[in-house]
């Protein structure tokens, strides 16, 4: 089972892509977990150009068809998610990589509630099928110091392992009965 997991920030220390990276760890033994880390390479999304071959379009199109399940976590940025994140997700309107696929978002801030929210919205907006039980919410705040690892604390790895199996079983349930 493949999870492509999807960070909102851009930055190189983000707290996002350090939550996703221990989820790749937590993952259950029949997930693996992969980070996609080409938003930022996407060109700003133009409908009239949506025929036009761009890599980055086609990687990311690739990366989110190719998956069984996906996993947010994005930062917010006044009130919202980033633009680059909403970029990405504009470049799936209209196509059907995402469609009834389960979604998970992970949130690195009780702090952060509009955009868990704004996102949501925008995924169910494009067919994915958001799973509220899978949401997982720890708080990173103050958490950070040099070499600190979430998965290797019982206080996030729990709530991110709790969270990755309800997307799994959400995934299986859409796969349906196993076949031998």
């Amino acid at each position: 089972m493949k999870i492509l997991a999807v960070s909102g920030s851009l930055r190189a220390d983000s707290s996002n892509t350090l939550l996703l990276r221990a989820a790749a760890r937590l993952a259950p033994p029949d997930c693996t977990l992969e980070l996609f880390d080409g938003i930022g390479d996407l060109p700003h999304f133009n409908p009239d150009r949506e025929e036009e071959p761009h890599a980055a379009v086609a990687r990311w199109k690739s990366a989110v068809g190719t998956a069984d399940g996906l996993l947010f976590s994005t930062p917010e940025y006044a009130h919202g998610i980033p633009g680059s994140l909403k970029n990405a997700l504009d470049w799936l309107v209209g196509s059907t990589e995402i469609v009834g696929k389960p979604v998970a978002l992970l949130n690195a801030s009780p702090l952060s509630t509009y955009a868990p929210a704004a996102l949501a919205e925008v995924l169910r907006a494009i067919s994915a099928d958001v799973r509220e039980h899978a949401a997982i919410e720890v708080n990173l705040r103050g958490q950070r110091p040099a070499g600190f690892d979430p998965a290797a604390d019982p206080r996030f790895a729990g709530p991110i392992r709790a969270g990755l199996d309800q997307l799994a079983a959400a995934i299986r349930a859409r796969r349906g009965p196993a076949r031998e």
